[in-house]
């Protein structure tokens, strides 16, 4: 039996798009709960992981990467999410990426609370060829925020994470847990099908579709170890939907196979995934719709 918690914090990851704050939550939990791609946009949800080590359970947030172009009300939605976020929690990371530091980094550090323990994390320092630009790079940034500590890692790789969890848990106030020992997020079954299969359509459909594109799930049963999935794929344009569902359905056979392999995964049980696609044009910019999709 693991010893009684007693010190318990939410702890944001926030960032600019595509920093691996995704990649970063996945690796602290220990499995995969936050979707990843090389596109910006891939969260756009509040994920909340969980992890108790011992006396110690940490709840991380994944927020949305704060959006500086293109508004629109699904980013608008986002980007308040991530304020939100920031406003309650007891330690923020906030990533960047190894010797990158720009104007959108700068926007989301501007929205740092000046109350909480701020660590900086700087990623993906195994792509930095010359290794000697790092301490100069850690005192540079520095100088640009109270950072209560900073600390270089590779989420891809695990390099330095323990390390970034032992400093994290420093500074986690007293308190029991909110979550059960095993628990890992307290997303429900049916979010967390419609974000793997929205995963999937990410990657396999490269640059040729726009983010226009969400899923919702319809239908959601659960018949003793068999889950059965019904999934609209929505898009914007009617033009679209023939991208989706490419020559023959091939593309949409494809991408509902790879969702159906990592949800049996997922949920460690036969899955019955159906889709298709449905054309809901513009919206990512009717705030009546996003609430219907489930983005608060």
């Amino acid at each position: 039996m693991n010893q009684a918690v007693t010190h318990t914090g939410l702890v944001a990851i926030v960032g600019r798009p595509n920093v691996g704050k995704s990649t970063l939550l996945n690796r602290l939990v220990g499995q995969k709960i936050s979707i990843v791609s090389r596109k910006a946009q891939t969260t756009r949800h509040r994920i909340t992981g969980v992890l108790t080590e011992g006396a110690q359970q940490f709840i991380f947030v994944d927020t949305p990467g704060f959006q500086t172009h293109h508004q629109n009300a699904l980013n608008a939605t986002m980007n308040r999410t991530v304020s939100q976020v920031l406003n309650e929690v007891d330690v923020v990371m906030f990533l960047i990426e190894s010797g990158r530091f720009g104007p959108d980094d700068r926007k989301v550090m501007k929205l740092l609370p000046q109350d909480a323990k701020v660590v900086l994390v700087i990623n993906k320092v195994d792509l930095e060829e010359d290794k000697g630009k790092l301490l100069p790079f850690m005192q540079q940034m520095s100088g640009e925020f109270p950072f209560a500590e900073i600390v270089p890692i590779s989420a891809e790789r695990g390099s330095n994470v323990p390390e970034l969890l032992t400093t994290v848990g420093k500074y986690l106030p007293e308190g029991e847990a909110l979550y059960g020992e095993d628990d890992i997020t307290d997303r429900s079954e049916r979010f967390l099908a419609a974000e793997f299969l929205r995963e999937k359509l990410f990657r396999l459909l490269g640059e040729e579709l726009p983010y226009g594109m969400t899923v919702e799930i319809e239908k959601y049963e659960v018949e003793g170890n068999l889950r059965r999935i019904f999934a609209a794929i929505i898009v914007d344009k009617a033009g679209h939907k023939g991208i989706v569902i490419g020559k023959g359905g091939e593309r949409l056979k494809r991408i509902s196979s790879e969702a159906r392999v990592e949800l049996e995964k997922l949920f460690d049980s036969k899955v019955y995934l159906e889709t298709w696609v449905k054309v809901k044009s513009g919206w990512a910019d009717d705030e009546r719709a996003l609430k219907s999709l489930g983005y608060d």
